[in-house]
């Protein structure tokens, strides 16, 4: 079966309990636009081609009409689906995590139906979601490219990967690796919840893998570049660079009991030198809350060393305040 028949069946099949409110790659209407645009190229390498009228339609080197269609149609699609991406993960987390009165009003939105299935179905649609969006995209562009014997797609997807609108880059995909681990630990269940994402967490460079139905694997690195251990309290900065919180407070000459949001507006990602990414940082509660489990003594080790810098900050903090207040 092709790919177009594959992604028109997950829609079909999820139209009423999910793709209904989230948008996704129109695939087939972008592969027409690009089919129009082979016939017009065709007609352009043809000898009448010279006073044919069509050839305005689609011109070899530029192909503006067809570029406006293609690119902005795209760029529109990933930012949609992007902000739907996080936002249904940033609900879907709120049971798992949050306690309290919070706990309890999230699990209002679930009555007259079971929290546990309901929690199993909306974690399974969210990565199959962004695993065939991706798919989709990475197929269109890679035809865009193949029809115009161009690089602009590949250029294209520099651009969203700068715009941080890559939705397989989003730190929101790592917590739903992690969450979905989390959630079948929690059940007693190694296989209830199928999941595509792997962790290795004992090998010197610890990563999560995530396979995509076409057995194309991502890895992403779960080493802090600063410390170069394995992440302790992680956060995901706008970039989607991850690192350690002490560490990142540290690379932005911010205390740790201060948080990254203190950071100046002007910090730069340690990685990238992005401007500006701290006032976006993710706290990647669900990765830590995985690290904790699988790598107990790692994580209490750190917890005890992490205590004690962040009470020594705290006390060096309030001194040199309370000298600056009376003088002395």
């Amino acid at each position: 079966m092709k790919f177009g028949e594959k992604f028109s069946e997950y829609l079909e099949s999820n139209q009423e309990r999910f793709v209904e409110g989230c948008r996704h790659v129109e695939y087939k209407r972008l592969k027409k636009v690009l089919k129009r645009c082979r016939s017009c190229r065709a007609i352009n390498d043809s000898p009448s081609s010279a006073v044919d009228d069509n050839a305005q339609f689609c011109q070899l080197e530029s192909c503006q009409l067809c570029d406006k269609k293609f690119f902005s149609e795209l760029m529109e699609e990933a930012t949609d689906i992007a902000g739907c991406f996080s936002s249904r993960v940033r609900q879907l987390l709120q049971f798992h995590i949050h306690g309290g009165a919070q706990r309890y009003f999230t699990f209002l939105r679930y009555c007259f139906a079971d929290p546990k299935r309901k929690t199993e179905q909306e974690c399974r649609m969210l990565t199959e979601y962004v695993m065939m969006n991706a798919m989709a995209m990475r197929k269109i562009i890679k035809k865009y490219d193949k029809v115009h014997s161009s690089a602009n797609g590949s250029k294209f997807k520099s651009k969203m990967r700068a715009e941080h609108m890559e939705i397989l880059q989003s730190p929101w995909l790592m917590e739903l690796g992690a969450f979905c681990k989390n959630f079948n630990e929690h059940r007693g269940e190694t296989g209830g919840l199928h999941n595509p994402f792997l962790f290795d967490l004992t090998a010197s460079s610890p990563t999560m893998t995530l396979i995509l139905p076409d057995n194309v694997k991502l890895e992403y690195n779960l080493t802090c570049a600063i410390c170069l251990d394995l992440v302790f309290n992680p956060y995901a900065l706008g970039c989607g660079h991850l690192f350690c919180k002490s560490c990142a407070c540290s690379a932005a000459s911010v205390m740790v009991f201060q948080g990254l949001k203190a950071a100046n507006s002007e910090s730069k990602c340690p990685m990238c030198r992005e401007v500006g990414v701290y006032t976006k940082a993710v706290h990647m509660m669900e990765l830590d809350l995985l690290l904790k489990k699988e790598c107990k003594e790692y994580w209490k080790e750190r917890l005890v060393t992490e205590r004690a810098d962040t009470v020594k900050q705290t006390k060096v903090y309030w001194e040199t305040q309370t000298e600056y207040m009376i003088g002395y």
